[in-house]
This record gives C-alpha cells, structure tokens and sequence, in this order.
C-alpha cells in the first residue's frame, strides 16, 4: 500500500445482507466495514489472530457515526473505502465509504482502540503495527 493510499475492498451484496424489500439492512454495512478495516490491516502486514497471540492485543470500536446517503440492493457490487485520518496513543481514528459505481451510499467515522485482549484494558498502539500505519495517514 503507497503512502496516503484509500485502501478499497470490494463487496458483493448478498440475499442475506438486505430485507424483504432486497434492500441491504442498515447493521450489515457495520459488517461490511469491519471486513475491509480486517483486510487493511492484513494488507499491512498483521493479521488479527497473530497479533493477539503474540501481543496480547486485540483491536475494538471504541465508538463510530454512520450517515446513511443512499440504499445498496441484492446483487450489487460495493466498494468500501477505508482512510486513515488519525493516530493517537492506543487508538486510530478512520473515515470509511461503502460506495457504488462512484456513488457514496454511507460515510462513517470510527475510532478504533488497542487494548488488552485478557483484560480489555487500554493499551499504546504497538510499535511495529503504529510504524505500518503511520505512511499511510491522511494529511
């Protein structure tokens, strides 16, 4: 990934994802973005098993906002955009869009917080993981 990079994952729409109506049901784009954070971070070199086995750490979402622009359906194909835009001590914070054919359908901020994988206690971002994420920050 080159520095500054909006890292993209794409994302088929599936039957299970929406409603009677094949309208995708609001909390599947909550997984729809965790999926792409989980391949910006293997793209980066660390994988989530790995680095609780080793660290001892685990990622959580600490908080988020999720507007919602306009509706995915059955079949489409999505690209979710996820966008470092800060990094604190023990914690990231990320814009990410799930977006079709161009057309921003939801924008979300989330906050992402390093802790403690036995006792969910806050903890500094590791060094090496910190060291891949800091290139690719936004300005």
């Amino acid at each position: 990934m080159s520095m500054h990079e909006i890292f993209t994952w794409p994302v088929r729409v599936y039957y299970e994802d929406t409603d009677a109506g094949g309208v995708v049901y609001h909390s599947n784009y909550l997984n729809f973005m965790e999926r792409a954070r989980t391949e910006w971070l293997r793209a980066l070199g660390f994988e989530q098993p790995q680095v609780r086995a080793d660290l001892g750490v685990i990622i959580v979402v600490h908080s988020l906002s999720v507007e919602f622009k306009a509706p995915a359906y059955f079949n489409d194909m999505l690209d979710v955009r996820c966008r470092l835009t800060k990094i604190g001590r023990g914690s990231l914070e990320m814009e990410q869009k799930v977006m079709r054919d161009h057309h921003l359908l939801i924008k979300a901020q989330v906050k992402l917080a390093f802790v403690n994988a036995e006792t969910f206690r806050p903890l500094a971002i590791p060094a090496d993981i910190k060291a891949a994420m800091l290139p690719t920050l936004a300005d």
